[in-house]
């Protein structure tokens, strides 16, 4: 495997090139966890933050991930998780987040690049709750994954941010001035139930809106609100040689999306992982596919999502070198 590192818009991308290369070393055994990529962090009120990451493909079970502020341990989630709520904070303070995978060894991986979040000011003498989310609608976006939507709710103050609840269980929040959502990492041919409640900076939580419940589909495949849309792709001349040219828009999902996997004429050609800031827009890429006019290729690519997973292919697209894409 060869890296190839690209300078984008602000970004670093680096991509993994699969190739028919013979292994030059033994394995690797006994390694910590990588670094979590897609850390974000967003204040959830006046004395809390909420931290979410991408989970780690490691070579054993990630047991546990530990979250630090400003360079301290302030909690721990288990390795089946990939968000934590940081509370006990200061109003109006600026906190710098990093995320450590730790393994079932209790080997622990390198930090996750920062993440940095600053609380809502203090709501002095505030009782009252925010009103519940209305209008809560969903529908399934294939086998694993959902979409959620619904109309704000109404503060004395504001809302500092909505919590997106599993049944019983919080499973997200979203910032106030957000009404929709995507939860990934459910599984094929399931029933939920989902709720919504607003959270004011004094940390007041409103009634559930009202549960919209769900069946996610049937069958194996990624979900298609995972993939990445108006994919794009055509073949160019630089230098004597032909360059695949790709555009996307990166999948519509909860957290950040920093790895995509390029698939070539039904094979795996190309890893591409953002070591920097992924781009919140369109996407670009290019890598070369040889010196022959007149070659056909077919060239789909998907998202690593936040839980770790792979999210559905793109449409694919045909291209011919030497001709129009």
């Amino acid at each position: 495997m060869r890296r190839v590192a690209l300078g984008l818009a602000g970004s670093t991308l680096v991509a993994a090139v699969t190739c028919g290369c013979a292994a030059t070393g033994g394995v690797d055994e006994g390694r910590a966890p990588g670094a979590p990529t897609g850390v974000s962090a967003q204040a959830g009120s006046a004395t809390s933050v909420h931290v979410m990451w991408n989970a780690v493909a490691a070579d054993g079970e990630v047991s546990a991930y530990e979250v630090y502020r400003d360079g301290r341990k302030a909690g721990e989630a288990p390795g089946s998780a990939h968000m934590l709520d940081v509370v006990r904070l200061a109003p109006s303070t600026a906190y710098v987040f990093t995320v450590r995978a730790r393994d079932a060894e209790g080997r622990l991986g390198p930090r996750s690049r920062e993440a940095r979040a600053t609380t809502a000011a203090a709501a002095l003498a505030d009782g009252a709750a925010p009103t519940a989310p209305g209008r809560v609608t969903g529908r399934a976006a294939g086998s694993r994954a959902v979409q959620l939507s619904w109309s704000a709710a109404t503060d004395d103050r504001r809302v500092v941010s909505y919590d997106v609840y599993q049944g019983g269980t919080k499973i997200h929040s979203v910032g106030g001035g957000q009404t929709a959502t995507v939860v990934t990492g459910l599984r094929p041919h399931t029933r939920y139930a989902f709720t919504v409640r607003a959270r004011d900076a004094a940390g007041n939580l409103s009634p559930a809106g009202p549960p919209v419940r769900l069946t996610t589909a049937a069958g194996a495949d990624a979900g298609r609100g995972t993939a990445p849309a108006d994919f794009r792709a055509a073949a160019r001349l630089a230098d004597g040689a032909y360059q695949l040219d790709l555009s996307w828009t990166p999948p519509q999902v909860d957290g950040v999306v920093t790895e995509y996997q390029v698939e070539l004429d039904g094979r795996v050609a190309t890893s591409l992982v953002w070591g920097g800031a992924p781009p919140r827009g369109r996407a670009t890429y290019s890598f070369y596919v040889g010196r022959e006019a007149g070659v056909g290729h077919r060239v789909r690519l998907r998202a690593r999502l936040p839980d770790g997973t792979w999210g559905a292919f793109s449409a694919p697209r045909s291209v011919t070198t030497g001709g129009r894409g």
